[in-house]
Protein backbone atom coordinates (compact mmCIF):
# COMPACT_ATOMS: atom_id res chain seq x y z
CA UNK A 1 0.00 0.00 0.00
CA UNK A 2 1.34 3.49 -0.94
CA UNK A 3 2.51 5.77 1.92
CA UNK A 4 0.39 8.39 1.18
CA UNK A 5 -3.09 5.89 1.70
CA UNK A 6 -1.82 4.80 5.44
CA UNK A 7 -1.13 8.59 6.66
CA UNK A 8 -5.22 8.71 7.57
CA UNK A 9 -4.55 5.98 10.08
CA UNK A 10 -0.96 7.42 11.39
CA UNK A 11 -2.82 11.23 11.76
CA UNK A 12 -5.42 9.54 13.94
CA UNK A 13 -3.43 7.32 15.85
CA UNK A 14 -1.00 9.99 16.68
CA UNK A 15 -3.89 11.86 17.84
CA UNK A 16 -5.38 9.18 19.87
CA UNK A 17 -2.25 8.59 21.43
CA UNK A 18 -2.27 11.81 23.11
CA UNK A 19 -6.17 11.71 24.18
CA UNK A 20 -5.50 8.16 25.59
CA UNK A 21 -2.29 9.19 27.75
CA UNK A 22 -3.88 12.66 28.33
CA UNK A 23 -6.85 10.48 29.87
CA UNK A 24 -4.32 7.99 31.82
CA UNK A 25 -2.03 11.44 33.68
CA UNK A 26 -6.19 13.24 34.57
CA UNK A 27 -7.22 9.73 35.77
CA UNK A 28 -4.09 9.21 37.88
CA UNK A 29 -4.18 12.94 39.47
CA UNK A 30 -8.23 12.43 40.13
CA UNK A 31 -7.23 8.72 41.90
CA UNK A 32 -4.85 11.02 43.86
CA UNK A 33 -6.89 13.59 44.65
CA UNK A 34 -10.18 11.85 45.27
CA UNK A 35 -10.88 8.29 45.23
CA UNK A 36 -7.99 7.52 47.45
CA UNK A 37 -8.60 10.54 50.38
CA UNK A 38 -12.46 9.21 50.32
CA UNK A 39 -11.11 5.92 50.52
CA UNK A 40 -9.06 6.72 53.60
CA UNK A 41 -12.19 8.36 55.54
CA UNK A 42 -14.65 5.06 54.66
CA UNK A 43 -11.71 2.18 55.44
CA UNK A 44 -10.02 2.90 58.74
CA UNK A 45 -7.90 -0.84 59.04
CA UNK A 46 -4.76 0.19 56.60
CA UNK A 47 -5.00 -3.66 54.96
CA UNK A 48 -8.77 -3.46 53.59
CA UNK A 49 -7.35 -0.17 52.48
CA UNK A 50 -4.55 -1.09 50.67
CA UNK A 51 -6.58 -4.05 48.98
CA UNK A 52 -9.13 -2.07 47.82
CA UNK A 53 -7.08 0.83 46.28
CA UNK A 54 -5.21 -2.07 44.34
CA UNK A 55 -8.51 -3.59 43.29
CA UNK A 56 -9.43 -0.20 42.43
CA UNK A 57 -5.77 0.22 40.18
CA UNK A 58 -6.89 -2.98 38.78
CA UNK A 59 -10.29 -2.10 37.37
CA UNK A 60 -8.59 1.40 36.04
CA UNK A 61 -5.92 -0.33 34.14
CA UNK A 62 -8.51 -2.87 32.36
CA UNK A 63 -10.68 0.66 31.26
CA UNK A 64 -7.41 1.88 30.63
CA UNK A 65 -6.36 -1.14 28.14
CA UNK A 66 -9.86 -1.32 26.40
CA UNK A 67 -9.50 2.46 26.05
CA UNK A 68 -6.70 1.82 24.11
CA UNK A 69 -8.08 -0.89 21.86
CA UNK A 70 -11.81 0.97 21.25
CA UNK A 71 -9.35 3.93 20.34
CA UNK A 72 -7.76 1.28 17.44
CA UNK A 73 -4.52 1.97 19.27
CA UNK A 74 -3.56 -1.90 19.75
CA UNK A 75 -4.59 -5.46 19.77
CA UNK A 76 -4.36 -8.19 21.91
CA UNK A 77 -4.42 -11.93 22.93
CA UNK A 78 -3.54 -13.67 26.87
CA UNK A 79 -2.93 -17.17 26.25
CA UNK A 80 -2.98 -18.72 30.23
CA UNK A 81 -4.41 -15.73 32.28
CA UNK A 82 -5.76 -18.74 34.78
CA UNK A 83 -2.53 -18.99 35.98
CA UNK A 84 -2.73 -15.87 37.20
CA UNK A 85 -5.57 -15.58 39.66
CA UNK A 86 -3.81 -17.53 42.68
CA UNK A 87 -1.98 -16.34 45.46
CA UNK A 88 1.25 -15.21 46.48
CA UNK A 89 2.79 -15.16 43.10
CA UNK A 90 5.74 -13.94 41.85
CA UNK A 91 5.46 -12.47 38.40
CA UNK A 92 8.41 -12.03 36.38
CA UNK A 93 7.78 -10.61 33.13
CA UNK A 94 9.90 -8.90 30.45
CA UNK A 95 9.25 -5.13 29.33
CA UNK A 96 8.99 -4.51 25.56
CA UNK A 97 6.93 -1.42 25.95
CA UNK A 98 5.25 1.47 28.00
CA UNK A 99 1.97 -0.25 28.85
CA UNK A 100 3.39 -3.58 29.71
CA UNK A 101 2.44 -3.04 33.62
CA UNK A 102 -0.78 -1.98 32.62
CA UNK A 103 -1.76 -4.88 30.88
CA UNK A 104 -0.02 -7.20 34.08
CA UNK A 105 -1.83 -5.21 37.31
CA UNK A 106 -5.03 -5.73 34.91
CA UNK A 107 -4.78 -9.58 34.73
CA UNK A 108 -3.18 -10.11 38.37
CA UNK A 109 -5.99 -9.55 41.37
CA UNK A 110 -4.03 -8.08 44.62
CA UNK A 111 -1.26 -7.33 42.45
CA UNK A 112 1.84 -5.53 44.06
CA UNK A 113 4.93 -4.27 41.79
CA UNK A 114 8.08 -3.27 41.96
CA UNK A 115 8.56 0.36 40.45
CA UNK A 116 10.95 3.20 39.99
CA UNK A 117 10.94 5.77 43.12
CA UNK A 118 10.36 8.93 41.08
CA UNK A 119 6.77 7.23 39.83
CA UNK A 120 6.20 8.06 43.96
CA UNK A 121 6.22 11.41 43.63
CA UNK A 122 4.88 11.95 40.28
CA UNK A 123 1.49 13.65 40.25
CA UNK A 124 0.16 10.96 38.12
CA UNK A 125 1.23 8.06 39.64
CA UNK A 126 1.97 9.27 43.53
CA UNK A 127 -1.40 8.75 44.51
CA UNK A 128 -1.71 4.96 43.09
CA UNK A 129 1.81 3.67 44.15
CA UNK A 130 1.48 4.69 47.88
CA UNK A 131 -2.60 3.92 48.13
CA UNK A 132 -1.73 -0.10 46.72
CA UNK A 133 1.75 -0.25 48.54
CA UNK A 134 3.92 -0.66 45.73
CA UNK A 135 7.57 -1.44 46.30
CA UNK A 136 9.85 1.59 45.23
CA UNK A 137 13.22 0.41 44.33
CA UNK A 138 14.97 2.81 46.23
CA UNK A 139 18.64 2.02 46.53
CA UNK A 140 18.81 2.56 49.94
CA UNK A 141 15.80 0.55 51.10
CA UNK A 142 15.89 -3.47 51.59
CA UNK A 143 13.94 -4.14 48.74
CA UNK A 144 15.11 -8.00 48.76
CA UNK A 145 13.11 -8.20 52.60
CA UNK A 146 9.83 -6.14 51.05
CA UNK A 147 9.18 -8.30 48.30
CA UNK A 148 9.29 -11.47 50.29
CA UNK A 149 7.43 -10.06 53.24
CA UNK A 150 4.86 -9.24 50.30
CA UNK A 151 5.09 -12.69 49.35
CA UNK A 152 4.84 -14.03 52.68
CA UNK A 153 1.11 -11.72 53.19
CA UNK A 154 -0.33 -13.43 50.04
CA UNK A 155 -0.15 -10.55 47.83
CA UNK A 156 0.99 -10.95 44.10
CA UNK A 157 4.32 -9.91 43.08
CA UNK A 158 4.53 -8.04 39.46
CA UNK A 159 8.99 -7.64 38.56
CA UNK A 160 10.35 -6.84 35.53
CA UNK A 161 13.82 -8.08 35.57
CA UNK A 162 15.53 -5.88 32.88
CA UNK A 163 14.65 -2.48 35.25
CA UNK A 164 13.58 -0.81 32.64
CA UNK A 165 11.81 -1.61 29.26
CA UNK A 166 14.01 -3.09 26.77
CA UNK A 167 15.64 -1.60 23.60
CA UNK A 168 14.89 -3.09 20.19
CA UNK A 169 18.18 -4.52 18.36
CA UNK A 170 19.57 -5.47 21.57
CA UNK A 171 20.14 -8.59 23.70
CA UNK A 172 18.06 -9.01 26.76
CA UNK A 173 20.15 -8.45 30.01
CA UNK A 174 18.53 -9.67 33.12
CA UNK A 175 19.27 -8.91 36.84
CA UNK A 176 19.52 -11.49 39.39
CA UNK A 177 17.78 -9.69 41.85
CA UNK A 178 14.65 -11.12 40.80
CA UNK A 179 16.06 -14.76 41.00
CA UNK A 180 17.23 -13.85 44.50
CA UNK A 181 14.27 -13.13 46.15
CA UNK A 182 12.55 -16.38 44.08
CA UNK A 183 15.44 -18.46 45.74
CA UNK A 184 15.46 -16.45 49.63
CA UNK A 185 11.24 -16.48 49.95
CA UNK A 186 11.18 -20.00 48.46
CA UNK A 187 9.19 -18.97 45.76
CA UNK A 188 8.57 -20.36 42.26
CA UNK A 189 8.35 -18.12 39.09
CA UNK A 190 5.49 -17.72 37.38
CA UNK A 191 6.73 -15.93 33.58
CA UNK A 192 5.32 -14.19 31.63
CA UNK A 193 6.62 -13.53 28.09
CA UNK A 194 5.23 -10.14 26.01
CA UNK A 195 5.34 -9.67 22.27
CA UNK A 196 4.66 -6.73 20.71
CA UNK A 197 4.55 -6.78 16.85
CA UNK A 198 4.72 -4.20 15.52
CA UNK A 199 6.80 -2.60 18.11
CA UNK A 200 6.25 0.42 19.66
CA UNK A 201 5.92 2.73 23.18
CA UNK A 202 9.51 1.30 23.73
CA UNK A 203 12.11 2.72 25.45
CA UNK A 204 13.82 5.94 23.05
CA UNK A 205 11.10 6.14 20.70
CA UNK A 206 8.85 9.68 21.23
CA UNK A 207 5.25 8.67 21.67
CA UNK A 208 4.20 10.25 18.17
CA UNK A 209 6.08 8.13 16.44
CA UNK A 210 3.33 5.62 15.83
CA UNK A 211 3.57 2.35 13.80
CA UNK A 212 1.87 2.24 10.27
CA UNK A 213 -0.67 -0.27 12.01
CA UNK A 214 -2.23 -0.71 15.65
CA UNK A 215 0.19 -2.61 18.49
CA UNK A 216 -0.48 -6.17 18.22
CA UNK A 217 0.30 -7.47 22.03
CA UNK A 218 0.64 -11.20 22.98
CA UNK A 219 0.98 -12.35 26.47
CA UNK A 220 1.76 -15.65 27.12
CA UNK A 221 1.70 -17.08 30.64
CA UNK A 222 4.17 -19.71 31.11
CA UNK A 223 4.38 -22.83 33.44
CA UNK A 224 5.94 -21.98 37.24
CA UNK A 225 9.67 -22.62 37.30
CA UNK A 226 10.66 -24.09 40.52
CA UNK A 227 13.39 -22.56 42.45
CA UNK A 228 13.92 -25.11 45.06
CA UNK A 229 15.63 -27.91 42.65
CA UNK A 230 17.54 -24.82 41.13
CA UNK A 231 18.95 -24.50 44.31
CA UNK A 232 19.56 -27.26 45.11
CA UNK A 233 21.54 -28.37 42.30
CA UNK A 234 23.72 -25.31 43.40
CA UNK A 235 24.86 -26.72 46.45
CA UNK A 236 22.36 -24.09 48.34
CA UNK A 237 24.83 -21.22 46.54
CA UNK A 238 22.51 -18.78 46.08
CA UNK A 239 24.56 -16.83 43.62
CA UNK A 240 25.21 -19.41 41.22
CA UNK A 241 21.26 -20.91 41.63
CA UNK A 242 20.84 -17.06 40.84
CA UNK A 243 22.47 -16.95 37.19
CA UNK A 244 21.25 -20.19 36.44
CA UNK A 245 17.57 -19.02 37.08
CA UNK A 246 18.02 -15.80 35.44
CA UNK A 247 19.49 -17.62 32.57
CA UNK A 248 16.62 -19.90 32.29
CA UNK A 249 14.02 -16.57 32.18
CA UNK A 250 16.86 -14.88 29.56
CA UNK A 251 15.55 -18.31 27.63
CA UNK A 252 12.22 -18.44 27.98
CA UNK A 253 12.28 -14.74 26.68
CA UNK A 254 13.85 -14.77 24.03
CA UNK A 255 11.65 -17.97 22.51
CA UNK A 256 9.17 -17.01 19.86
CA UNK A 257 5.79 -16.40 20.72
CA UNK A 258 3.51 -19.77 20.09
CA UNK A 259 0.70 -20.05 17.00
CA UNK A 260 -1.74 -17.74 17.58
CA UNK A 261 -5.07 -19.10 18.50
CA UNK A 262 -8.94 -17.63 16.78
CA UNK A 263 -9.06 -13.84 17.00
CA UNK A 264 -12.64 -12.77 17.36
CA UNK A 265 -13.05 -8.95 15.05
CA UNK A 266 -9.20 -9.28 14.77
CA UNK A 267 -9.31 -7.15 17.90
CA UNK A 268 -9.06 -9.67 20.92
CA UNK A 269 -9.01 -13.05 21.86
CA UNK A 270 -12.10 -13.77 24.08
CA UNK A 271 -12.77 -15.30 27.20
CA UNK A 272 -14.80 -18.66 26.74
CA UNK A 273 -15.89 -22.19 26.75
CA UNK A 274 -14.31 -22.56 23.32
CA UNK A 275 -11.29 -20.80 23.80
CA UNK A 276 -10.28 -21.53 27.60
CA UNK A 277 -7.44 -19.79 28.57
CA UNK A 278 -7.50 -16.19 26.89
CA UNK A 279 -8.40 -13.39 28.66
CA UNK A 280 -10.44 -10.08 27.20
CA UNK A 281 -9.86 -6.89 29.50
CA UNK A 282 -12.51 -5.66 28.17
CA UNK A 283 -13.74 -2.52 26.64
CA UNK A 284 -14.59 0.40 28.74
CA UNK A 285 -18.93 1.39 28.70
Amino acid sequence: MADWLQWPGRVWRIFATALAFACFGIGGALLWLVVFPLQALVLRDAARRQQAARSVVQAVFRIFIGWLRLLGLIRYQVHGVEKLQRRGLLILANHPTLIDVAFLIGLVPNASCVVKSTLADHPCTRGAVRATGYICNNPTADLLLACTDTLAAGSNLIIFPEGTRSRPGQALKMQRGAAQIALRGGRDITPVRINCEPLGLYKGQPWWTVARRPLSFTIEVGDDMPSAPVLEAADGEHGRAARRLTESLVQFFSEPSGPPTAVTKGSHASAGTGNKGTADLGTPT
